[in-house]
């Protein structure tokens, strides 16, 4: 694939002149008190993927597999609290399909099987390297989004780096996202113009339909047929990583951040232009 670099000044100009303000759904995300919100948006991030498996989850929201799974969450800390970082780590399948409305067999079965160990290793982490505390994680970032991304990386299930032609190449998505989403729900950081675009399979689709990422015939073929990419393979990275690379581009000329991009080009793949063409699927743990 390739990025079309003669499109993206004009592209960038509109995209400058939208108005937009990044947020979060109240109807969809738990927003109340800083502790519990933070605890939330943690926890959230912590099992923000299911690309390829979202099309077969029982969804209470049509608008995508992530609103469904923020407010089953947001539901289960306002219906019995928060889940602790010590529950996290023992939190069992079971459980997770109950919070989630999800049966245990099939793809659906499978992604709670996912979310579950992601919990646990995520719990775990916060037990033994931040005193079992959301907000200590919170005060070892020191206010930086870009601090937050690399304490999360070492945690299982964030490590999203990837073998790319002997390249190790970093993407982070759901690492760098949880500052953005922090900062959306609770304030508090101060170098947002730091992080990389939130690299996943929808930025790229948007990106592809509006004319500035250009997919071969072949990956193109594949797409439509609803065939799924391999995580980790190389047209996987590269469309991840050719997003990252044009949003960088588009940012240099209309004075947004990367984090206020991503969510304008990610709401609008919410759209119907955007829903009526099948969008690259995986089954990944990293979006």
């Amino acid at each position: 694939m390739r990025i079309d670099r003669a499109a993206i000044p004009a592209y960038a100009a509109s995209l400058a002149a939208a108005a937009y303000v990044p947020g979060l759904d109240p109807e969809t995300h738990f927003l109340g008190d800083p502790g519990p919100t933070a605890g939330y948006i943690l926890t959230l991030d912590a099992i923000n993927f299911g690309s390829g498996y979202f099309p077969h989850l029982r969804r209470r929201d049509q608008r995508s597999g992530y609103f469904h799974v923020a407010r089953a969450l947001k539901a289960r800390w306002e219906r019995v609290g928060p889940l602790a970082p010590a529950e996290l780590a023992q939190i069992t399948i079971p459980e997770c399909r109950a919070i989630f409305d999800q049966p245990a067999e099939g793809p659906a079965g499978e992604l709670m099987g996912l979310f579950a160990a992601a919990l646990n290793a995520f719990g775990r982490h916060l037990l033994e390297r931040h005193g079992g505390d959301f907000e200590q994680l919170m005060a070892a970032a020191g206010g930086s989004a870009e601090r937050l991304a690399g304490l999360l990386a070492e945690v299982p299930f964030f490590d999203d780096v990837h073998d790319y032609r002997g390249l190790r190449v970093p993407l982070y998505k759901r690492a760098q996202i949880a500052g953005a989403d922090l900062h959306l729900a609770v304030g508090g950081f101060h170098d947002l113009e730091r992080l990389t675009v939130f690299a996943d399979n929808l930025v790229p689709h948007v990106l592809r339909l509006d004319g500035v990422l250009a997919f071969d015939s072949a990956l193109a073929g594949r797409i439509e047929r609803g065939e799924l990419i391999g995580s980790g393979s190389e047209e996987e990275v590269e469309m991840r990583a050719c997003a990252v690379h044009a949003v960088e581009l588009i940012k240099g000329h209309t004075g947004r951040t990367a984090m206020e991009l991503d969510h304008l080009l990610w709401n609008r793949g919410q759209g119907p232009r955007y829903k009526a063409r099948p969008r690259p699927r995986c089954r990944t743990v990293y979006y």
